[in-house]
């Protein structure tokens, strides 16, 4: 690692240039004792289909955001602290290659890099960074995570009823437990998820009877435990809300995020330089 880096010039520096390059719209990056270990272009891919995102890895935070200008000008900033942070490398198919997971009890999404190399380089470097992160901190590796959702090209019909046909006016959602694609009618209810947001979210219906569940049972067995207590509405309802969505929750967070990308090239050709899109410094 390069810890000897903290607190110089040059490291000073290249976080100063990453701070400029998203602006106003982005958060300080500069603190004591961090270091900027390593930047580059990985492919995320996003809710309708794969995007070029740069990522920056620092010693304790991984910060990725959209590509405006290259080097230039990025913008959708988001920090992710790395004690929160697992990683699961992917099975290599002839479609997807150098592929792993990020992984944290709020969000959960999958990443491809150029090579192999720079896949590996990518994996160890985190990893080393996540260890030494929870090391200092005392805390243990995170067990929950979210669950990535899965592309809305990956189906064109409903994957919890499996009847309902997409199209241009019947819309893909999300469900915010399981993350398949599934149509308004299977996810018209709202769980509250408290890792994930402080207000209920769009769940399919066989997530909201298992949650519903669940709840119900830790209810159940805290009331046996207390005995007393006046009647009062059931914890797994509380903060729940049953109906038909009205666009209340925020269904286009990837598209949201990757607004201003213009026409990117597919990830054959984005890639096709043959140059490494990712260095670490040392």
């Amino acid at each position: 690692m390069v810890d000897y880096l903290a607190n110089t010039e040059i490291n000073s520096q290249r976080i100063a240039a990453v701070e400029s390059c998203f602006g106003a719209s982005g958060q300080p990056l500069a603190l004591p004792g961090r270091v900027l270990l390593g930047e580059g272009v990985l492919t995320k891919e996003c809710r309708k289909k794969a995007k070029p995102r740069i990522f920056f890895l620092f010693n304790d935070i991984l910060v990725y955001g959209s590509i405006v200008l290259n080097k230039r000008k990025y913008r959708s900033q988001h920090i992710i602290p790395l004690e929160e942070v697992t990683l699961e490398p992917l099975p290599e198919t002839l479609q997807a290659k150098n592929r792993w997971m990020i992984k944290t009890a709020k969000k959960s999404f999958v990443v491809s890099a150029a090579s192999t190399t720079e896949r590996q380089e990518w994996i160890s470097h985190i990893e080393e960074c996540v260890r030494r992160q929870l090391l200092a901190t005392g805390r243990q590796p995170s067990t929950e995570h979210a669950a990535p959702w899965i592309p809305d090209k990956a189906t064109d019909i409903c994957m919890r009823c499996t009847q309902t046909r997409f199209s241009a006016l019947t819309r893909r959602h999300h469900c915010r437990k399981c993350g398949f694609v599934v149509c308004a009618e299977c996810s018209r209810e709202r769980f509250l998820l408290p890792r994930l947001s402080p207000k209920p979210l769009r769940v399919c219906s066989l997530c909201y009877r298992e949650l519903a569940a669940q709840k119900r049972k830790e209810e159940e067995e805290e009331e046996e435990e207390q005995s007393v207590g006046s009647p009062r509405q059931p914890a797994y309802l509380a903060g729940a809300i049953c109906g038909a969505s009205s666009g209340d929750d925020d269904d286009s967070d990837e598209d949201k995020e990757g607004s201003g990308d213009g026409d990117w090239p597919s990830r054959v050709e984005f890639y096709a330089s043959g140059v490494s899109w990712s260095s670490f410094h040392s």
